[in-house]
């Protein structure tokens, strides 16, 4: 009886596969493309990488997406040498505290604005909006003039402040949407159980809104690390040089040097790559949850 049963299924799983639609070659294009979308955006990665490796002289008799025929760390120890700790320590000092400031400053803002619903806080949101239409460049003469007058010039408060500023518009976007998705019955519970603003911000918004404050954490990392334009304008001694700057002058220093100063690019982007690859599931997860509730 039981070799029957054993029969009867296998001819039915034979029919299930007689019947199954077989793939066209069409359904493997997604994949495909995928595989030469991720080798042309890696592949200026490698190249760095693998220049970064070659000595000078083989730069010139090396073929350029191959290997290097003999590797060498000296382009970094050049690197290294030429102060290069210091304007990393820079950059991730300028970095931390902007992102700090931008994120207490958005999430206090953003849950006065999803929470209390006025004209006041209406304006104030508006406000903000107005923020995102307001190029850099326009304002670089201003925030030069304001720099001034505060005396923080040529120092690495020069380069917070603004940062924190242009950082914070759209960071309040990202949060009073995903805030404004939290159920108002949450709210409405810990309102009843003598919760104040600060507790409910602080076992309720917060744990609910961690993938918007990745998104927004991640975000304004990568702007205030790649930032330029203020540290060229605001900045000018050596000892509060950070890297996108330095970088520039490295390129003055090591013009002939190519595998120098990809051996400093690359130092220099290896933090930014690397958040990017472990954090990019959050990133896109906190555009798309506070979008699309």
């Amino acid at each position: 009886m039981s070799a029957d049963i054993v029969s009867q299924q296998i001819a039915d799983t034979q029919h299930q596969n007689q019947r199954a639609p077989r793939r066209g070659w069409w359904e493997i294009l997604p994949f495909t493309f995928g595989i030469i979308w991720f080798l042309i955006a890696f592949f200026p990665v490698l190249y760095m990488f693998g220049t970064s490796l070659r000595p000078l002289s083989d730069y010139f008799t090396d073929i350029p997406w191959l290997p290097p025929s003999h590797p060498t760390l000296e382009n970094y120890s050049s690197v290294l040498a030429s102060d290069f700790g210091l304007y990393f320590m820079n950059t991730v000092f300028v970095t931390v505290f902007s992102v700090l400031l931008i994120v207490i400053v958005s999430l206090l803002s953003a849950y006065a604005i999803s929470r209390i619903r006025n004209r006041v806080t209406q304006f104030i949101f508006n406000l903000f909006l107005v923020g995102l239409a307001i190029p850099l460049q326009a304002t670089i003469i201003p925030i030069y003039a304001i720099t001034i007058n505060l005396h923080l010039y040529d120092s690495l408060y020069a380069l917070i402040l603004p940062s924190v500023a242009f950082g914070i518009p759209l960071s309040v976007l990202v949060l009073v949407t995903y805030i404004r998705d939290i159920p108002r019955e949450l709210f409405e519970a810990m309102l009843i159980d003598g919760a104040g603003h600060f507790r409910i911000l602080r076992a309720l918004v917060l744990p609910l809104s961690r993938p918007a404050l990745t998104t927004v954490i991640i975000y304004e990392t990568i702007q205030v690390w790649n930032g330029f334009l203020f540290p060229l304008v605001l900045t000018q001694s050596t000892n509060v040089r950070v890297l996108p700057l330095a970088l520039w002058n490295f390129q003055g220093q090591y013009t002939t040097n190519v595998p120098a100063i990809m051996a400093a690019v690359f130092l220099s982007a290896t933090p930014i790559i690397l958040l990017y690859i472990f954090g990019r599931r959050q990133l896109l997860s906190g555009l798309v949850a506070g979008f699309s509730k």
